[in-house]
């Protein structure tokens, strides 16, 4: 099934700029990447502030040479461009959330059944065609963007982006996560009510866990469907704006 409807090249785009520290990628950026769903969000939320610093870093480890290999020479060479580029760890950095949804309260209503479970991006609307043109969605995602939704049955979810370095420059990796409550309402409508995240990951050479528990989560609301393994949502404003997901199925573990 693919996506109908001339929509928004954007697709999602965010609402608000991220408040940036002297041109840098910091925080700000990834709270605003830690609600995309789509790539367009995300460039968009890299842009302010932040795409000039990584223009910088990945220019430097061109004119570096670094063999595909060589993991610790993009570190070495372009170390002082990198630490430019992204604000700097915190002085007690926090430790990494490895159960995010145990800290969330579960709401009063159930969560469905079958949205529960893990789901991949799959399909995302593309901008509108010429009048008389058929509309078409993207049925594969920028491969430089992993997006995960993760729907726990007390209601918790995890938003998950995947930010590599064909994004970040070479060597530097984040997963964008942000958690809450999948708030179900009426007529097939959900709030994804974010309430804490992190960014974790290698950068400049170094383990980072990036806290985004400051930031200011928008909460966006989808209508959602499930056919089969696909979960659509579609953002609940005159856009309809959609995007489709498909179940990931998580392995049993082994019985001892």
């Amino acid at each position: 099934m693919l996506l109908g409807g001339a929509l928004s090249a954007s697709a999602q785009a965010p609402s608000r700029r991220p408040r940036t520290v002297a041109g840098v990628c910091g925080a700000a950026n990834w709270v605003c990447v830690a609600e995309c769903i789509d790539a367009a969000c995300v460039d968009q939320c890299l842009r302010q502030g932040c795409e000039t610093s990584l223009d910088k870093l990945q220019s430097c480890t061109e004119k570096a040479g670094c063999a595909p290999d060589d993991t610790s020479c993009p570190t070495r060479t372009c170390g002082q461009v990198c630490q430019k580029a992204f604000e700097p760890a915190p002085p007690s950095p926090e430790k990494e959330q490895q159960d995010p949804c145990a800290s969330v309260q579960a709401p009063g209503a159930e969560v469905p059944k079958d949205v529960v479970g893990r789901w991949e991006l799959a399909a995302a609307t593309l901008k509108p065609e010429p009048p008389g043109t058929p509309a078409r969605a993207d049925p594969q995602p920028r491969p430089d963007f992993v997006r995960s939704l993760e729907v726990q049955p007390n209601g918790c979810f995890v938003l998950s982006t995947q930010l590599k370095d064909a994004t970040l420059g070479r060597g530097n990796q984040l997963e964008v996560r942000a958690w809450g409550l999948f708030a179900v309402a009426k007529d097939d409508k959900v709030t994804l009510q974010a309430k804490d995240g992190q960014a974790t990951g290698p950068v400049c050479g170094k383990p980072r866990v990036i806290p985004l528990s400051k930031g200011k989560f928008r909460g966006p609301r989808y209508k959602y469907q499930v056919e089969g393994d696909t979960l659509t949502l579609t953002i609940d404003d005159p856009s309809k704006r959609a995007f489709q997901f498909q179940r990931v199925e998580t392995p049993e573990p082994p019985k001892e």
